[in-house]
């Protein structure tokens, strides 16, 4: 049988690009590797689906950085309002609690699977799981897809083979492979939107914080403009929290070339160090020094910064020596850590790099190089910070590409 489109992924990108293609009148056969589909689309905002946010389109563009305009088009083909009228007409209510960020009302992404496989089948797009794609050949404009099963044939080929994010649900580099060896370039492959590692145990201590308004620093000379600012949560090997899931695009990287990398974090709103001076100097001259930063940020910190200053905690901060003082001063500002990745992809839930974006129309989400042949989502070189920018990018970019337009 000759389809007029095979998607090879079942993913959230390639189930919105099977639907579209239907619509469309196209006869379409979705492929995945997996016994069931969507199984990241399930995990995703820790089972409760970000699946975009409110803002502007412009707005929303700016949070990809450099490669955010290669989204307008996607974007401005399929934006949030789009994805919420669609998943409303296939029985998804969506709610937004924040005013930002928009999940499904049953704060269930299952709602949101269970969704998409209904209007699968109620579409009658063919549906054959268990499928590693093994080999894609083209003879006279025809594609032959070769799986570890068998044989399919089509006119026009969509991958949506996803990233190696959340690699305990089955991600692998299989897809990436199958693009190179039709003649694509995909940049490096970076682990990102993740939880880090420290060197430092200290950490452990701080698990039950949460701190607001950190900023954080690499402390590294060629590197020092790389800066972001957020919340963070301490865990117990490392830290995460917004501000580490986003900012962890930019250390991994880093981490491959050097295998560590310093950081410097301000918990303290982003007072310098003479306006902390000014603030012990005028304390209250009968409380420990514990108890005077502590009022600055929580305890548990406290009493780590102050074991990293060598300061004991019941002491007096006009019994501090000038030169300890100094000490104290300089890690309140800027907290020493020392990041490492013991994990790689495994805790990634999104993948920093894909297929060159110098190579695909941003237009049709189709390739330059081999006509007919298309990309959605994850595979392709874009990712995005937390907050419903990911999925909305893999909707996007799978309705655009499901058009199948020239």
């Amino acid at each position: 049988m000759l389809y007029d489109v095979i998607v090879i992924g079942g993913g959230g990108a390639g189930m919105i690009a099977s639907i579209t293609a239907k619509t469309t009148n196209q006869n379409v056969l979705l492929l995945d590797k997996l016994p069931s589909l969507g199984v990241k689309l399930k995990a995703t905002g820790g089972g409760k689906c970000n699946l975009t946010n409110k803002l502007s389109q412009n707005e929303f563009i700016d949070k990809f950085g450099k490669n955010g305009r290669f989204i307008r088009d996607a974007l401005s083909q399929f934006n949030s309002n789009d994805l919420i009228k669609f998943l409303l007409d296939i029985g998804v209510e969506t709610t937004s609690l924040d005013g930002f960020r928009v999940f499904p009302t049953s704060r269930n992404s299952q709602t949101v699977l269970n969704a998409f496989i209904k209007e699968l089948y109620r579409l009658e797009i063919d549906i054959k799981l268990n499928q590693l794609v093994t080999k894609i050949d083209k003879k006279d404009n025809i594609f032959q897809i070769t799986t570890n099963q068998n044989s399919f044939n089509s006119k026009n080929i969509i991958i949506a083979s996803g990233g190696l994010g959340f690699s305990s649900l089955g991600a692998d580099i299989n897809g990436y492979k199958l693009i190179e060896d039709i003649g694509h370039k995909i940049t490096p492959l970076y682990p990102a939107m993740k939880p880090l590692s420290t060197i430092e145990s200290w950490v452990s201590n701080c698990r039950a914080d949460t701190i607001s308004q950190v900023e954080i620093r690499v402390d590294i000379k060629k590197h020092k403009k790389l800066k972001a600012k957020g919340d963070l949560i301490f865990t117990q090997n490392g830290i995460r929290g917004p501000l580490i899931l986003d900012f962890a695009r930019e250390l991994t990287p880093l981490i491959a070339k050097y295998g560590k990398v310093p950081i410097l974090l301000n918990f303290i709103k982003g007072k310098n160090e003479e306006d902390i001076r000014v603030y012990l100097k005028n304390s209250q001259k009968d409380k420990t020094i514990l108890e005077i930063i502590s009022n600055l940020i929580p305890k548990s910190v406290a009493i780590e910064i102050l074991k990293l200053s060598n300061i004991d905690i019941d002491i007096r901060y006009n019994q501090i020596s000038g030169y300890n003082r100094d000490i104290l001063i300089k890690n309140l500002v800027w907290t020493p850590l020392t990041i490492i990745d013991n994990n790689y992809f495994k805790d990634a839930m999104v993948t920093r790099g894909g297929v060159s974006l110098k190579e695909i129309n941003p237009k049709t989400m189709g390739s330059k190089k081999i006509d007919g042949v298309y990309f959605a989502g994850e595979v392709i070189d874009i990712d995005g910070p937390c907050g419903g920018y990911n999925l909305q990018w893999a909707f996007s970019s799978g309705v655009l590409a499901g058009r199948l337009l020239k």
